[in-house]
């Protein structure tokens, strides 16, 4: 898998690439990840990836001038199966969203910056658009390093124990079942029995019953009828 990051701050995504699962998915090679600062493909002397909008109002625009730029290029040298946008107003990003991108070979992850981007660039070059919260931030960078570790986790080789990331939270619309490890006693403080009996349908069926227990209680919307599609 390959996902190419096109940013104006690429140090804010190069320090996330580089620990744990994903720097070690990326020394076995099972995953290719590039930052490019769109800033290269301004065509002024000031390197400006930004201007006024039309029509007045606050803040900046990124320009359209340098992201098509990038992602022609990019878009010559292979294809592409989602050109993806960060933004707020963008659908919501869920665990299904992220095992649906995980199987694809090639993504284009685009962050936003300032009051986002030219609409056409979202009209006409971004196939995808995604949220990761009901939430404003700075730019797309740190949604684009969540989106980056999410999928990465899940692409098989990424994690030795790859049954792992099947039992995390919302894998099947579920949250994770609460989990213990030694001491089995610490202040008084015990570990359930059954966890301890060595009998690991009973055990599977205790977890199951408590993810489906949190679950409710915590996350009832979750258990409604899943009619999204990707």
């Amino acid at each position: 898998m390959r996902i190419d990051i096109l940013t104006i701050l690429p140090y804010l995504i190069e320090s996330s690439l580089n620990h744990s699962i994903i720097k070690r998915a990326r020394q076995k090679e099972i995953v290719s990840i590039y930052v490019h600062d769109i800033r290269d493909y301004a065509q002024n002397k000031q390197k400006q990836v930004d201007d006024y909008p039309f029509g007045g109002g606050a803040g900046m625009v990124m320009c359209i001038e340098p992201i098509d730029l990038l992602i022609s290029k990019l878009k010559k040298e292979r294809k592409y199966d989602e050109v993806i946008y960060l933004t707020p107003d963008g659908k919501k990003f869920t665990q299904r969203t992220a095992n649906y991108l995980a199987t694809k070979e090639n993504i284009i992850l685009l962050c936003g910056h300032y009051k986002g981007v030219d609409q056409r660039i979202r009209d006409n070059l971004v196939t995808r658009e995604l949220s990761i919260g009901d939430f404003v931030l700075s730019g797309g960078e740190l949604a684009a390093a969540v989106v980056t570790d999410c999928l990465v986790r899940i692409v098989p080789g990424a994690i030795s124990d790859e049954t792992s990331a099947l039992t995390d939270s919302f894998q099947d619309n579920l949250l994770a079942p609460p989990t213990y490890t030694r001491p089995a006693v610490y202040k008084g403080w015990k570990v359930p029995e059954i966890l301890l009996s060595g009998n690991q349908q009973w055990i599977d069926e205790w977890r199951h019953s408590k993810s489906v227990e949190r679950t409710r209680l915590l996350r009832p919307d979750l258990l409604k009828d899943d009619t999204e599609q990707e």
